[in-house]
């Protein structure tokens, strides 16, 4: 936690039944209000595995199959590759091989009306596939709240009333729910952080309703005991629910996302066919989440944190490895956010002290001491060089957003302020630059 800047971590670990809760650092660090089992989190993309139950439970009472093609419930939805029109299948959407871009993400707009999941649906309704539906895997969040508008047309209700009427309140997660950014803010609601120079910031995230089934269940670890003792089988769960539960950890290779060596996406979780492991994590702009559960040895973690860092991943894999007597792993600085916040911090250091010195040549005036043709030769060639760099750095600076197959939304709500910090000294930076070299070359050019 504190080599990430995470202020507060809940955990639930069960094994064979019996359950313990672990908690560390702040629920609210102004306050000094401490995380308990109680508080409450974003999960992020660990809410998947809740929306891909639910459209079992419809296959299972026969309101859709797996093997339909969106069109049928949505018509409007007509994504193309090469130009030509293609079907995506639901099975294709819960494994994400859809061939929906990752990118896609920044097509879902920012707001908390009741019509942003109809918005984002819309807005990736004709979108360019990265390759043709069931022949890869590439996770896109928006494949799910795909499948929210499709619970929702079936059953004519709002995703976030057929989730809590038919999954949350069978397994008594009481204080759980769908945060649509419309509801009163529980004061047990956890405080979300953000890293900014190495350390955590407050931060109210933007809300984004039409990502609902993708990664906005708000609970706690009390609630999630629950959730993980029911994936193992263990609890009071009515039957129709437990039968989705284990359909949603079997895996059909033939259609289910390849991630790796034994290890394949479906409904929802990352699932290792030799060990029976299922996990996956989630992240949202100010929170983080990681579940790991081995159906075999009924052992469970579920760790949950109010920054968006790699400490849950790092903290359950580790506490699965300590359950099952091997050596934990030591942190390794290869958190991408933090890692990202290190480096441009660093650069902005740089960038201040570049400004410093421009500014003082600025008021100092520019002065060239030239005393012969080779020396002016010399100068011009060196504050040509400059320029043309200082034009192409700023442009560079421009458009980086974008070569990231980002935009400057996305970079602003889900990176380190420091990259933004560092954009724009270093565009003032370029900009004072051009201008010291025109002027030095108008000097050169006068004294010919």
């Amino acid at each position: 936690m504190a080599k990430t800047a995470t202020p507060g971590v809940a955990m639930v670990v069960s094994e064979q039944g019996k359950t313990e809760y672990k908690n560390y650092g702040y629920a609210d660090v102004n306050n000094k209000k401490r995380v308990t089992e109680e508080s409450l989190f974003e999960l992020g993309s660990t809410t998947k595995a809740f929306t891909a139950l639910a459209v079992i439970l419809l296959e299972n009472e026969g309101y859709l199959s797996l093997s339909d093609c969106i069109t049928d419930y949505i018509p409007s939805f007509e994504p193309t590759i090469k130009g030509k029109k293609v079907n995506i299948t639901i099975h294709q959407l819960l494994a994400h091989t859809s061939g929906i871009p990752p990118w896609s993400i920044r097509l879902i707009p920012e707001g908390t009306t009741d019509d942003l999941l109809e918005k984002t649906i819309h807005n990736v309704s004709g979108i360019a596939l990265d390759t043709y539906p069931g022949t890869a895997y590439n996770y896109a969040t928006v494949n799910y709240d795909i499948l929210a508008l499709i619970i929702e047309k079936v059953t004519g209700k709002r995703y976030q009333d057929y989730m809590t009427e038919n999954i949350l309140v069978p397994l008594g997660m009481k204080d759980s729910y769908f945060s649509t950014g419309q509801e009163k803010e529980s004061d047990k609601l956890t405080k979300g952080y953000r890293v900014f120079f190495g350390k955590s910031l407050e931060y109210d995230a933007p809300r984004y309703y039409g990502n609902i089934a993708a990664g906005y269940l708000v609970t706690n670890s009390k609630d999630l005991e629950r959730w993980i003792n029911a994936q193992m089988g263990i609890g009071d769960i009515p039957d129709h629910l437990l039968k989705a539960i284990q359909q949603s950890h079997q895996v059909d290779i033939k259609t289910a996302g390849y991630e790796g060596e034994s290890r394949y996406y479906s409904f929802g979780w990352s699932i290792h066919t030799k060990n029976r492991v299922v996990s996956h994590n989630g992240s949202n702009p100010n929170y983080s989440s990681q579940v790991l559960i081995d159906l075999e040895k009924q052992q469970a973690i579920f760790v949950l944190a109010n920054l968006n860092s790699t400490a849950p991943s790092l903290i359950a894999n580790n506490i699965y490895e300590n359950m099952n007597g091997n050596h934990m792993n030591k942190f390794n600085y290869d958190d991408v956010y933090l890692f990202i916040d290190l480096v441009f911090s660093f650069l902005v250091i740089i960038a201040v002290v570049i400004l410093c010195v421009q500014v003082i040549k600025i008021f100092r005036g520019i002065k060239l001491n030239i005393k012969d043709e080779k020396t002016r030769f010399r100068k011009m060639t060196g504050s040509s060089i400059t320029l043309i760099l200082s034009i192409m750095l700023l442009v560079l600076v421009m458009i980086l957003p974008y070569l990231l197959d980002n935009n400057y939304l996305m970079v602003w709500v889900w990176m380190s302020y420091s990259v933004f910090i560092w954009m724009g000294l270093t565009s003032i930076n370029c900009i004072l630059s051009i201008i010291i070299n025109i002027k030095k070359i108008g000097i050169i050019k006068s004294n010919l």
